[in-house]
């Protein structure tokens, strides 16, 4: 007789440390295995050659991943000067090989071009869709399709090595940046191209690399020590202010129904939490000034 897995109704946010070779699909899956989760979900793609911080949530924790796709995001990466592949990266084809010559100045004078607010076309090999299709099955099947340019944001852009054509750096970004763009570009405006050899995502908003865990790390804990590493799901929604219900406040709340929270001085969506300082969800102040539910977290016990 076989028996089936119970699945079990576990929330939180799990700091994976995504491993190359793998797609954040991939790695969600494992993750989802583990933890034997009903419910998963992660916070925004890395190509498959990149390594770094993926957040993956579970259960009522997936109500609030779309909010972390719009955060900020910081990348260490090395770029190989002189060659250009058709995926912008080290899997890529290779397109073509051009002599590589800079020096210090030139390079610095460069890289300070690409910080600011800057103009990107997405790359082909990329998840964007047209017509409900991602990009990248145009691109494996040999079809171009026109992208119009994206405007997003370099907050900080350092060298941090250099090494003949290989080039580390590190990258604070805006939402929608394509690092690997950011590094085909460099190469251009340095006149030999370039590709990235290597892409790791450290930060998203305020979740660091510091605090995520290996798919080997967890894979020799037992349940009770993975449970352990989960954060709560306002984890991820720290740029929202907070605000704090009596009791009466969040029952109604939790009925659907806007609720004066007392004198605040905040506006637009809100963390909320309950008399015991627990998380139960995301609501949006009114005009009014009550606070009404946008997404609640639904507590329910694992069986």
């Amino acid at each position: 007789m076989q028996f089936r897995r119970v699945k079990r109704h576990i929330t939180g946010v799990l700091l994976l440390d995504k491993p190359a070779g793998i797609s954040s699909n991939g790695a969600l899956q494992q993750v989802k295995r583990l933890y034997q989760a009903e419910k998963a979900g992660h916070t925004g793609n890395l190509d498959p050659f990149a390594t770094g911080l993926l957040p993956v949530c579970l259960g009522e924790a997936t109500k609030f991943s779309q909010f972390l796709l719009d955060s900020d995001k910081t990348y260490q990466a090395v770029m190989r000067l002189g060659i250009t592949t058709a995926t912008g990266d080290i899997e890529g084809e290779i397109l073509r090989q051009r002599k590589v010559t800079y020096n210090d100045h030139l390079l610095d004078e460069t890289i300070s071009r690409f910080t600011g607010k800057i103009s990107q076309i997405p790359p082909m090999y990329s998840a964007l869709k047209h017509q409900g299709k991602a990009l990248y099955h145009y691109a494996r099947a040999g079809v171009e399709i026109e992208r119009q340019p994206r405007n997003v944001t370099i907050y900080s852009l350092e060298v941090n090595e250099r090494n003949g054509d290989l080039i580390k750096f590190t990258v604070a970004c805006s939402k929608g940046t394509y690092v690997r763009t950011l590094a085909e570009d460099i190469g251009e405006a340095l006149g030999c191209g370039a590709h990235l050899q290597s892409l790791r995502r450290t930060a998203i908003g305020s979740l660091n690399i510091d605090r995520a865990w290996t798919l080997d790390q967890l894979e020799a804990m037992d349940a009770m020590q993975r449970d352990a590493l989960l954060l709560s799901p306002d984890s991820l929604l720290t740029d929202f202010p907070r605000v704090d219900l009596n009791v009466d406040s969040a029952y109604y709340l939790q009925q659907g129904q806007a609720v004066w929270p007392g004198p605040q001085e905040v506006s637009g969506m809100v963390r909320l939490y309950d008399e015991n300082q627990m998380f139960i969800g995301l609501g949006v102040i009114t005009e009014e000034g009550r606070v009404a539910p946008k997404r609640l977290v639904v507590h329910r016990a694992e069986r």
